[in-house]
């Protein structure tokens, strides 16, 4: 039987997860559909060809109406911990966008309230779910590079044209990496196994900058083992335009990887090359994903539910990215290093 889900949030991006990502997926269906706007709720069901499904202004008016099992949150991020605790508490498993929240402990008040009621609480970090990064991955936990020596992260892009009124990326808190870094921060997670321990970023951002807060940034991350990460990432970057998980170089005594993912909305640009000392760069086979993204991580938000397992992405083990993101933004604003700090729960 499939995931019966109620979907918040159909304004922009959410409206992108429901016309592309959700129907991608067979094991969920969705029974019925929140956002506050009337228009955008008609349209959305117009595109997706369902008109008759139920949609309604509040998730509290859609519980109190639809047998659901769960409640998939794309709407903006301040409402996300709000929303995904009226779902917990209504006894349904709860899927949100990234960030799961603008503060980590914030995050873990949600996290406490789903172990709680015993319900799943999932975070999709989407970039997780794309071939390069699962082998880079598999390869470092196999020891291939042996002792890690240097990380380089570069992620470049330019969203400066439209005016300022146009673009509402301008006015996000925190638009490099709230918003961004946030994928990169976690696939660092992901593919090292390790926590962050401290971050020092410094912003420099050029006059020609339209955005309210850091368009671009150079970070520095120390993470447990010692190991020291360079990050560098930039909106108003004129540079050769970089994949969305951006160009990684992952240095260790027996060689090098490199590797870049999410070139696009499928796995088709990923990449990833081992270089051994005196050797040339030898491609990595790929697994073959017929889900990806956030089709694939809804697919294991579903498949965990039905199992009674803990998802790869459940909010307890988003905390780590989460700290990460906060620690990098205090650090923007007081220009100081900023320990990570992981809430308990």
């Amino acid at each position: 039987m499939p995931l019966n889900v109620i979907h918040v949030g159909l304004g922009g991006w959410g409206g992108n997860w429901a016309q592309i990502a959700i129907p991608r997926v067979p094991d969920v269906e969705v029974v019925g559909v929140v956002d506050i706007d009337a228009d955008t709720r008609t349209s959305v069901l117009k595109a997706i060809k369902r008109p008759e499904l139920p949609g309604f202004a509040s998730l509290g008016e859609a519980l109190a109406v639809v047998d659901a099992d769960a409640v998939v949150i794309t709407a903006p991020a301040v409402t996300h911990v709000p929303l995904a605790l009226e779902a917990l508490d209504a006894g349904k498993h709860v899927l949100v966008e990234k960030p799961f929240a603008n503060t980590a402990e914030e995050a873990a008040v949600a996290v406490r309230r789903a172990a709680e009621k015993n319900l799943v609480m999932q975070v999709s970090q989407n970039y997780r779910f794309y071939p390069a990064p699962r082998a880079v991955q598999r390869l470092l936990a196999a020891g291939e590079l042996g002792e890690l020596s240097a990380i380089n992260i570069d992620f470049r892009q330019w969203d400066n044209d439209a005016a300022y009124a146009a673009n509402r990326h301008y006015k996000f808190p925190h638009p490099l990496i709230n918003d961004m870094a946030i994928h990169h921060f976690d696939l660092l997670r992901k593919v090292t196994g390790q926590e962050a321990v401290s971050v020092y970023a410094k912003v420099g951002d050029p006059s020609f900058s339209k955005f309210d807060e850091e368009a671009s940034a150079v970070i520095v991350i120390e993470l447990e083992s010692g190991l020291v990460v360079s990050y560098r990432g930039s909106w108003v970057s004129r540079g050769t335009p970089t994949a969305w998980a951006g160009e990684w170089a992952i240095d260790g005594e027996k060689g090098q990887i490199e590797f870049t993912s999410r070139l696009g909305d499928n796995p088709a640009g990923d990449r990833v090359s081992l270089r051994r000392p005196e050797g040339k760069p030898v491609a990595v086979d790929l697994e073959d994903m017929p889900l990806w993204g956030r089709s694939a991580g809804l697919q294991h938000f579903a498949q965990a539910i039905a199992a009674g397992t803990v998802p790869e992405t459940a909010g307890a083990g988003n905390l780590g990215s989460l700290a990460l993101m906060e620690a990098a933004a205090r650090s923007a604003a007081s220009g100081r290093t900023e320990s990570v700090v992981i809430p308990m729960v």
